[in-house]
């Protein structure tokens, strides 16, 4: 395929136009290059450009929130409105953001004023995760197409028939069910995270260890192991803003979700966990200790730190009077964007533990997994390690004379906790 991409950001499509990610993702600027040299793809900043003569339009555009957890569609709308006047024969508009049940049918109606030639709208949900988005774009679990229309949904089969040689599905539904399904999946998955930090919380009250719970949970086939990992909750650009939005559509048709809502306080909760341990352990006088944070990115192999639990957790910890030193493999330039100088960034992870009276691990980069211990504790002020992912030996680090707590185990627990 030939694929001409739009932005309206001069300086992000000079960037990629020279082969320039300006998002960190693995492989993805080998990606670039490969397809920029070899002519199948360009940037520009005219949409006419981009769309004249095109059979597939995907619009990728942002859908944010608004005050109430709705989404903004207004971006959608525009977007939607430039295709149709700059189309010069039918097309089908694909619509890859994540958009409220009833976007297609809005945007049929959008088109139909401004396009003077025929087209189609199809939803096609987009289930890629941060740091293995390629991978997952190209061995797809499955790919939904929402479309009433024999035809357009053919072309966009056309479009995805290289990818779904092994068999998986292409799931061809209509609109309103497409879009749907993105929602609900996405609630599904954070439900689970919730659910499993909501055990793993009691598990630390009834003496229990969240990770034999886990391999007892996910040993039913019905279940399965993926998204039971206990941990400081999840953030990101895609759970947080789609069951708020889930939320509100559901207001919307006067039914309350429970359950979503659910998922979405537990989950704001989970994401004090590890400074309530810290508070405890430093019976509630956190003024002047100096913390070390490993990972700010909302998970690893990403820059990503939309909603990321360690930024709740650094402002927790400057408002109660800490210093705080932070390493992370890619988020760093992020992290300044977000948290400005009022936190101390650190190009190695030794340099965050050094005089520190204790460390917070909050993404599970694979280069944290093992560490010098040894030398960390010559390093530290306070042997003190805080595992917001459970990646460490808890029982071994305590041999190795770290005070360690965990998320949901025995090793979580403080003098006079546990089984009750």
């Amino acid at each position: 395929h030939n694929v001409v991409a739009v932005d309206i950001d001069p300086e992000r499509i000079a960037a990629l136009s020279n082969g320039e990610p300006t998002i960190y993702e693995p492989g993805l600027a080998e990606l670039l290059e490969r397809n920029i040299k070899e002519k199948r793809l360009r940037f520009t900043g005219d949409h006419a450009d981009a769309v004249s003569g095109a059979l597939v339009v995907f619009l990728c555009v942002g859908t944010p929130s608004n005050e109430d957890g709705s989404v903004n569609t207004d971006y959608i709308d525009q977007a939607a409105c430039q295709v149709g006047e700059a189309a010069t024969g039918y097309f089908v508009l694909v619509v890859k953001s994540t958009v409220p049940v009833g976007t297609a049918d809005h945007l049929r109606t959008k088109l139909s004023q401004h396009a003077d030639v025929p087209f189609d709208v199809v939803s096609n949900p987009e289930f890629l995760k941060e740091g293995a988005a390629i991978e997952d774009f190209q061995k797809p679990d499955r790919v939904v197409i929402g479309s009433d229309d024999v035809k357009a949904a053919a072309i966009v089969k056309d479009v995805y028939a290289p990818f779904v040689r092994t068999g998986r599905p292409m799931l061809v539904m209509s609109n309103r069910s497409a879009e749907l399904t993105k929602y609900a999946s996405n609630a599904l998955l954070a439900t689970r995270i919730s659910f499993m930090n909501e055990m793993a919380n009691l598990a630390e009250r009834l003496g229990a260890d969240i990770n034999e719970v886990r391999e007892g949970v996910g040993s039913d086939s019905r279940i399965g192991y993926p998204f039971l990992f206990p941990g400081v909750g999840f953030g990101g650009s895609c759970f947080p803003k789609d069951l708020a939005a889930l939320v509100a559509m559901g207001k919307q048709a006067s039914y309350d979700p429970r359950l979503v809502e659910a998922a979405i306080a537990v989950n704001d909760e989970q994401k004090s966990v590890l400074f309530d341990k810290l508070n405890r352990y430093f019976e509630g006088d956190l003024t002047g200790k100096r913390i070390a944070v490993w990972g700010l990115a909302f998970k690893p192999r990403t820059d990503d730190m939309r909603e990321a639990p360690a930024v709740v957790l650094i402002n927790r910890l400057l408002e109660a009077g800490c210093e705080v030193y932070a390493f992370d493999p890619v988020a760093l330039d992020t992290a300044r964007g977000i948290l400005g100088d009022r936190i101390r960034y650190c190009s190695v992870p030794y340099d965050a533990v050094e005089a520190a009276d204790a460390l917070c691990l909050v993404t599970e980069w694979q280069e944290f997994r093992l560490p010098d211990f040894d030398h960390m504790k010559k390093l530290m002020r306070h042997a003190a390690i805080f595992d917001g992912r459970n990646i460490w030996n808890g029982p071994r680090l305590r041999e190795l004379g770290f005070d360690y707590y965990g998320i949901g185990t025995p090793s979580s627990t403080f003098p006079g906790e546990g089984s009750r």
